[in-house]
This record gives C-alpha cells, sequence and structure tokens, in this order.
C-alpha cells in the first residue's frame, strides 16, 4: 500500500512561488475585506514591486565601497511608472501600498495640482530675487530632499503648467529623480486640446521615454462602491454615532489611513484640514466655516480633493448668517467641481437655515445637498480644473 502512494505522489511538486512583499500586502487588505482582488490591480502591483526591488538594489549598491563598487556590477537605472485607469480604479490605493513600503527616506506623495502650485510659487519667488535659471534652481531643490516622487492625479490643464514640464522633469529625470504617477488618462491624451500643444508634445515624448506606462482597467468603481458601502453621505442628527460615522467613512475610502493633517495654500495664505490622504480631505464645519475663507480657498479645495468629508454642521440661525453665507459658497464650489461630499449634520438638510438673512438664497444649497446625495452626481467624476 505504502509502494502504491508513493508511485501515485507526483515526482515534482508544484512550484509555488512566495509572494512579493507589496503583493502580501494586498491580500492581507482582500483577506480583511477591506478591498476586493482584482487581477488587474495585481499585474499593475507587480509593476510596483519591481521598482521597489529596483530601488533598494541601487540603494544598497551605492552605500558599498569603491572596492566593492568595482567588483558587483551597477544596478540597472531604476524606471519611472505612469499608471492609468477610470475613476475609482484604484489607482491611488496602489501607489500607497508601494509608498508606505519604499524605505527610502527621501520620498515624498503629493497630488500633482499641489505640486504645480508650489512650483509656480517657487518660480516667482526665484525670480524676484535671482537673474539665473528658476527652473534648474528648483530642480536642485527638489533634488536636494527628495529621490523619488509619487504624483497622484497626474494631469496637465492649464498652459503655464504645460510650458514648465518639459523643462523641470527632463532636469528631474537627468538629477535621478524616480516618478511614480497616477493619472485617469494615457500620456497621449495629456493636454489633450490645450493651447499650443504641440510645444508640450516634447514633454509626452520624455515621459513615455522615461517610464513605463501601465493602464488599469477594471470594471468597477471602488469609489463608488466605497460610498455606496456607507448606506447615506448625510448623517444626521449629530449623535453619539456621528463621530463614528465620520470615522468609518475616512476608513473605508482611505483603507484606514493615519490622520495626517494638511495644508491647501491660497494666495499667500494657509488653509489648514484636520486630514488629507490622496484625494480625500477630512475636516469640519467649524474648521472651514467659522474660519474667515472665501472663494478662493473653497474653490482650490474643490480642485485638489475629490471627496470631503466634513462633520459637524450646525443648525443655522440668523446670529449665524456669516457662517451660513460661507457655507453657500462652500457647497458651490464643491459641487461646480463635483466633489463627492459626504457629512453630520444636526438636522436634515431642508431644517439647516430656514429662517434668517440669507435664507430664501440657502434654498440652492439645499437643492444641492440632496442632488449630491444621487446616485447620478455619485457617478459624475470629479472636475480638477
Amino acid at each position: 500500500m505504502l509502494f502504491k502512494k508513493l508511485l501515485q505522489r507526483p515526482l515534482i511538486e508544484q512550484y509555488q512561488p512566495p509572494l512579493s512583499a507589496l503583493e502580501q500586502q494586498y491580500r492581507t487588505l482582500v483577506a480583511q475585506g477591506r478591498i476586493q482582488s482584482e487581477p488587474e490591480q495585481i499585474k499593475a502591483l507587480h509593476h510596483l514591486q519591481a521598482l521597489l526591488d529596483n530601488l533598494l538594489e541601487n540603494a544598497a549598491y551605492q552605500q558599498k565601497s569603491s572596492l566593492r563598487k568595482l567588483i558587483h556590477p551597477k544596478p540597472a537605472d531604476c524606471q519611472s511608472l505612469y499608471i492609468f485607469g477610470d475613476v475609482g480604479r484604484g489607482k491611488s490605493m496602489l501607489m500607497d501600498l508601494f509608498y508606505e513600503a519604499c524605505p527610502i527616506r527621501e520620498k515624498r506623495r503629493v497630488h500633482f495640482h499641489a505640486f504645480m502650485l508650489e512650483v509656480h510659487d517657487f518660480v516667482h519667488q526665484w525670480r524676484k530675487r535671482h537673474n539665473s535659471d528658476a527652473i534648474a534652481a528648483l530642480a536642485q531643490h527638489i533634488r536636494a530632499s527628495e529621490q523619488l516622487l509619487c504624483f497622484d492625479e497626474f494631469h496637465v490643464t492649464d498652459i503655464a503648467d504645460a510650458m514648465i514640464l518639459m523643462r523641470l522633469f527632463n532636469r528631474l529625470f537627468d538629477l535621478g529623480i524616480v516618478a511614480v504617477m497616477t493619472s485617469n488618462c494615457h500620456p497621449n491624451e495629456l493636454y489633450h486640446d490645450g493651447l499650443q500643444r504641440d510645444l508640450f508634445l516634447p514633454f509626452v515624448r520624455l515621459l513615455q521615454q522615461k517610464a513605463a506606462v501601465i493602464e488599469l482597467a477594471t470594471d468597477r468603481d471602488y469609489r463608488l462602491s466605497h460610498l455606496h458601502a456607507l448606506k447615506t453621505t448625510y448623517y444626521f442628527p449629530l449623535d453619539e454615532q456621528a463621530a463614528s460615522f465620520i470615522q468609518q467613512s475616512y476608513n473605508e475610502l482611505t483603507n484606514i489611513a493615519p490622520l495626517k493633517p494638511g495644508v491647501v495654500e491660497v494666495l499667500g495664505r494657509k488653509v489648514t484640514l484636520t486630514s488629507v490622504h490622496g484625494n480625500i480631505a477630512l475636516s469640519s464645519f467649524e474648521e472651514l466655516c467659522l474660519q474667515a475663507l472665501g472663494p478662493a480657498d473653497y474653490l482650490e479645495i474643490g480642485k485638489q480633493f475629490d471627496i470631503l468629508i466634513l462633520s459637524g454642521i450646525p443648525k443655522l440661525t440668523n446670529e449665524k448668517c456669516n457662517e451660513a453665507k460661507r457655507f453657500v459658497t462652500l457647497i458651490d464650489a464643491l459641487y461646480e467641481h463635483k466633489v463627492k461630499l459626504i457629512c453630520t449634520a444636526e438636522v436634515p438638510a431642508q431644517e439647516l437655515y430656514t429662517n434668517g438673512e440669507g435664507s430664501f438664497e440657502f434654498e440652492r444649497t439645499v437643492s444641492r445637498l440632496i442632488d449630491m446625495q444621487s446616485e447620478n452626481y455619485l457617478r459624475i467624476e470629479h472636475i480638477g480644473d
């Protein structure tokens, strides 16, 4: 009997290659029920793992002595990655896994819109004080503190940005900067109908030369799935469950990311938000409507974030008419940019502001708050500019 069993056993056990570090983390999230397994995401994850391995090999090589560098061949240069696909396909989530797993200290993850605001500010300040090349100085400034840049929502809609990108990224790549970019469109579609686009095309060619272009083609919109999992996006009243609703919403949409304060810069002012994770912002009514903020601040928030989680909207009275006006302006800005709003309030939207200065005009805000909870609105793509 034993001899028969031995004959039945395959001569070579089927080899199962060990999972990579990133795929292990991914499968842990799947096992915890925080995401659903998606073959296309795993394919993209393999590209990110290859880049991570290459970064670590190069870092280890740089730490070797001169003698050891003569003995051991230099690893291949790291190639940047450009991951594109429709909204809600998990691009930012995959980049988060990669970024958190990368032990290199000289790294930064930033929303591309915020990065370009910093670029314009640096160039403006430099030109006020120096006659030398501002773009070259900026590239050196970035390389002094960063080796890896992770850009969320890479897109180009402004002629000023288009003119800067070719020179800046050419220098950054020459200095050894590695970039991981997520975008809703293929590089060939960037700045598609832009003014003088022919001047931008060299940057498109540079990008495809320096970065592997990966499409994340899935049918499932994870962002929409998460929003539906919440059952409601407007929670009332402000009872003991309201804080739990806000925390649960943040956890659902960020895969339980830690709270990290964020700053939005507008015309030299800084607007502080409770937490920012990629294109998701967490804030409060007190933070956004009790402060002396205006349309420019709210429009910038609308540009930078796909989703705003807002806590503690009170029932408004005539004594709070200034706060009511700011709230109206905030909702207008969010609605214009098709930002998805998840919020807690003291009363239903129809009862927020029924008597006081501007209460008649507030009816438009009520209508928008109701529309922002609809299936049709949740499916509309965010308008970043």
